[in-house]
């Protein structure tokens, strides 16, 4: 069955005048005062109908059942004029109705076979030569076209890292693989402009520029006046970005392909001259609705579809070069016929090829760069002797980092000037200068987006989040960006970055919620990402330079959790015992990814615990110990992935686990500790106790919530089943195992959270 705009196109075309008109040279400009050619337009329109060709052949071979995305770029085959405007070393990040300007850009090189490309996309063959059958996307590396998936804007941010660090690159002699004078072009549609992403992004742009931080970024808007079935009101895109302080605003018609490439080109200029950011707006139409599925007739009233089909770009294209002479109406259809069949070739040759199929196909742009790789790519590094805390040895090893690594970014609000709220990156601005180390606006999508932005760019960034609470703001960009562009990409884009975010709850003296957030569940189930979190001074140094070994050598986004609490402890059991201090290790003081810390060899108890979690169980350890239970503390280190090899070591080692949890109880590490020794056939007896599934309160009332010693002890004894009375807070109703009860079932037990006392009520307890 004929789609309705393949009919109405050549219905148009034959009614145009047939008189042949003399020929004007391919030299010649098509149209007046214009910058365009002849032949360059020729070249445009054959993009666009092969644009067009494409998403015909989608919906057919969706209906053969060999396709599986159908959304096209029919209506806004405009956009091939901007890619003409612009040069194939201009990294693009496009939105997804972008086909003919990926086809415009391809042929700037003129290399590939970019039909063939899109079309395995469409199929999910995994001969896709960008995302290897994982998704349609468009993206190719020889073409600076960087894979997006976005339907929400998530793109942009990037875009605005991209710009940034092309300009940074080239004041810091950073090798990168955009030129000196590149710009960043990044498209997207009305709907998305109304995206708080959208909006956050261009608020960023602007700010930066205003700052006078060179920032050349065009941001195409293509405006077809639709979300699916949600209209854009008439003039709103004119009306919110035309006024924008900071965001020069160009427009064009894109159903004129050369009115569109002058308006592009002035735009382009005027961002390559001046370093700042633009807004092209392009008034597009949406032709054979959002995708396959999609019927229009629901919402939409006839005479609205008929006023866009005329609209249509290829159809206006063609009318142009007949009225001009530089086509005839049947050269006009004999090149459409002929891009129809080329297309319907190459999406026979794509139906043939072979999906992915198997998990570890499917996974294997995801997978933790191997132990040897990360360990060979750890720079070399001094050790010292002086006693560090958490806190110093962070800023220590930032220090060798940005001394190592040109490259190397460390940035994110108060951590330049102030040297972080805690004082962790103190020094480090007045060390490696103000280009390298530096304050971002109050906006962690902005940071995030920098971030990502710069990784692809050459540079190796370090972006830090105040506070984990702040995280979940700007979350997206790690889940749907960073983790997804070496997915998507099979690879062939990296984003390499370690992401410090100041985690968890004890503060003392300060805190409530939003400075003692105690929730990692959203980062423990995203794909393709290493979650570090130390604990010990000693790691907490070794581990950020594993955690930057592994990103420089795979690209795989690091997120390295830093417990607030720690900062600046120094005493474990008494005061002045100075506990909680060590050495600065050297490079030889490696920590791989997946290996833990084990502190004593106790054969009664496992205690499997991380960050605060560490403290806590030493001293609760102690406690028991004085009752006759010598306990093992394993540290995980790591949270994703689990080391669960070591773990199992371990839990073996006792037949019992005690998981301590300062994370909720629902979805919470603990889940992921007991699902790894569940599915590793563990045989011994399992327990936790956790924070409870509560916000932090503000004051001494968090400590009602957070895991205490005295739960840890409690637990430890029902476990382990000793006889002895718990400690403050029993633990009523847990079955006891005895101590020599190897061959006794598996049994997960849960030691109920309980009130812990007052501290008045306590003290006169102890006394």
């Amino acid at each position: 069955m004929a789609e309705p705009v393949d009919e109405h196109f050549l219905e148009r075309v034959r009614g145009l005048p047939s008189e042949v008109l003399p020929r004007p040279p391919l030299s010649q400009p098509v149209r007046a005062g214009s910058s365009l050619t002849v032949g360059r337009c020729l070249e445009l329109f054959d993009d666009q109908v092969d644009s067009r060709h494409l998403d015909l052949a989608a919906r057919r071979l969706r209906a053969q059942g060999s396709g599986y995305y159908t959304i096209g770029s029919s209506g806004h085959e405009g956009n091939v004029a901007v890619a003409a405007a612009l040069r194939p070393t201009d990294p693009a990040l496009l939105h997804y109705r972008s086909g003919g300007f990926y086809l415009t850009r391809a042929r700037q090189v003129d290399e590939g076979d970019p039909l063939l490309d899109v079309l395995l996309g469409i199929v999910a063959a995994s001969d896709d030569p960008i995302s290897g059958g994982r998704h349609k996307v468009f993206g190719r590396k020889d073409i600076a076209v960087i894979p997006q998936t976005s339907t929400i804007a998530s793109h942009l941010p990037r875009s605005v890292g991209v710009a940034f660090a092309i300009a940074r690159a080239a004041k810091l002699g950073i090798p990168s693989p955009w030129p000196r004078d590149a710009l960043a072009v990044c498209s997207f549609g009305d709907a998305s402009a109304n995206h708080s992403t959208a909006t956050g992004a261009i608020n960023a742009a602007v700010n930066i520029a205003y700052r006078g931080i060179a920032l050349p970024l065009l941001l195409v808007c293509e405006d077809n006046g639709l979300g699916i079935s949600v209209p854009t009101p008439e003039g709103w895109i004119a009306e919110l970005y035309s006024g924008v302080a900071g965001l020069k605003y160009f427009t064009a018609d894109g159903a004129d392909v050369v009115g569109t490439f002058d308006e592009a080109t002035r735009a382009a200029d005027w961002v390559r001259a001046y370093r700042k950011p633009a807004l092209l707006h392009l008034r597009t139409v949406r032709l054979m609705g959002h995708a396959g599925s999609d019927v229009e007739s629901a919402y939409r009233h006839t005479q609205d579809v008929a006023a866009d089909m005329a609209r249509d770009p290829v159809l206006a294209t063609a009318r142009a070069l007949v009225e001009k002479g530089c086509l005839t109406v049947s050269e006009v259809l004999g090149r459409y016929d002929s891009a129809r069949e080329e297309v319907r070739v190459r999406a026979e040759t794509a139906a043939a090829c072979f999906p992915l199929t198997s998990v570890a196909q499917i996974m294997a742009p995801l997978v933790v760069p191997s132990e040897a790789e990360v360990l060979a790519a750890i720079a070399p590094v001094e050790g010292s002797d002086e006693q560090l805390t958490f806190a110093q040895s962070v800023n220590r090893a930032l220090a060798d980092i940005l001394d190592s690594c040109p490259g190397a970014l460390v940035f994110g609000e108060d951590v330049a000037r102030k040297g972080g709220v805690y004082g962790v990156t103190r020094g480090l601005a007045a060390r490696a200068g103000p280009g390298r180390v530096f304050d971002t606006l109050l906006d962690e999508q902005t940071i995030l987006g920098l971030a990502l932005g710069a990784g692809l760019s050459g540079f190796l960034p370090i972006p830090e989040i105040q506070y984990l609470a702040y995280l979940h703001n700007a979350e997206d960009q790690l889940r749907g960006e960073a983790a997804t562009l070496r997915f998507f990409s099979e690879g062939r884009f990296r984003n390499p970055m370690v992401l410090r975010v100041a985690a968890y709850g004890y503060q003392k003296g300060f805190g409530g919620h939003f400075h003692n957030d105690n929730a990692i569940a959203v980062l423990r189930d995203i794909p393709g990402i290493v979650v570090a979190s130390p604990s010990h001074p000693a790691d907490a140094a070794s581990m950020l330079h594993t955690c930057v070994a592994a990103t420089q050598v795979s690209g795989v986004p690091c997120v390295f959790l830093e417990p607030i609490a720690l900062y600046h402890q120094r005493d474990l059991y008494e005061t002045g015992d100075d506990g909680w201090l060590a050495p600065y290790p050297s490079s030889s003081d490696r920590t791989p990814i997946g290996t833990i810390r084990t502190y004593g060899t106790g054969l009664d108890l496992t205690i499997v615990t991380f960050g605060n979690g560490i403290p806590l169980a030493l001293r609760a350890a102690r406690t028991l110990g004085e009752r006759g239970i010598e306990a093992r503390i394993t540290d995980l280190r790591w949270l994703v992935p689990l080391p669960t090899e070591a773990l199992l070591r371990e839990a073996t080692a006792t037949g019992r686990v005690l998981v301590v949890d300062e994370t909720r109880r629902s979805g919470g590490v603990s889940e992921g500790v007991f699902a790894a020794l569940i599915d590793a056939e563990f045989g011994g007896a399992m327990s936790r106790v956790t924070s409870a599934d509560s916000f932090v309160p503000l004051g001494d009332a968090a400590l009602q919530v957070l895991v205490s010693e005295e739960q840890i002890v409690d637990a430890a004894i029902a476990l382990v089943g000793s006889g002895y009375v718990p400690t403050s807070r029993g633990v009523e109703g847990s079955p006891r195992i005895p101590v020599d009860s190897g061959s006794e079932p598996r049994r997960v037990l849960q030691a109920p959270h309980r009130a812990r006392p007052q501290v008045g009520e306590r003290n006169r307890r102890r006394t």
